[in-house]
């Protein structure tokens, strides 16, 4: 398995930026549930011990998720915020996205250059000089470390509201609108936590 590298965090220091600061996101895609954003500065000293065990969040087992997110929790400064189906509904999940990223970066104290995971614009909503990274989470370890916390919360959200509403099967689909999400959707309807204005699911 190939791991995310410093390069680009080394890159942007040798500009004279000194708090570099990964951003991600969990859930844009899913019917139900929040959108997840996380971002982390990983203070230099502990890169080494992230290096080579970070990764996509996709990529890792739900064990080494777990250990890696309370690992950068108690070692890195990183922020994280929901922003809710009803919110997404309201604004739409692009804009919902932003929102959640703006305050997940907003959540740590220093920050003076942002690395975003794929194509979302936040040059309204952080005053700071920012790239965006394609695949960034396979690519800038501090992208992937925001990957894991996003991922990690999302997940433990999802398989909370499962306990209230387990028809829909959100412990195994996350949210996405799996054929027996779907199914469920139209024998039973939807709940507070769909997002009505998807397809598929406010019909």
């Amino acid at each position: 398995m190939e791991f995310p590298t410093y390069d680009i965090e080394e890159k942007t220091r040798s500009a004279g930026y000194k708090y570099i600061v990964g951003v991600d996101e969990a859930g844009r895609g899913p019917g139900a549930g929040p959108v997840v954003a996380a971002a982390v500065n990983i203070p230099l000293e502990v890169v080494p011990e992230l290096l080579g065990k970070v990764n996509d969040s996709k990529k890792l087992t739900y064990k080494k998720r777990i250990e890696l997110d309370s690992f950068i929790r108690e070692h890195c400064a990183y922020g994280a915020h929901t922003v809710d189906a009803d919110i997404i509904d309201e604004i739409n999940i692009l804009e919902a996205t932003k929102l959640a990223m703006q305050v997940a970066v907003d959540q740590i104290n220093a920050y003076d250059f942002v690395l975003i995971d794929g194509t979302v614009d936040l040059k309204k909503h952080i005053l700071v000089p920012q790239a965006n990274i394609i695949k960034g989470d396979a690519l800038s370890v501090s992208i992937a470390a925001a990957s894991v916390i996003a991922k990690v919360t999302r997940d433990f959200i999802m398989e909370q509201l499962h306990e209230v509403f387990p028809i829909y099967k959100w412990n195994k689909n996350k949210g996405y609108l799996t054929k027996e999400h779907i199914e469920a959707i139209n024998k039973y309807g939807i709940t507070p936590y769909h997002r009505a204005s998807f397809r598929k699911v406010g019909k």
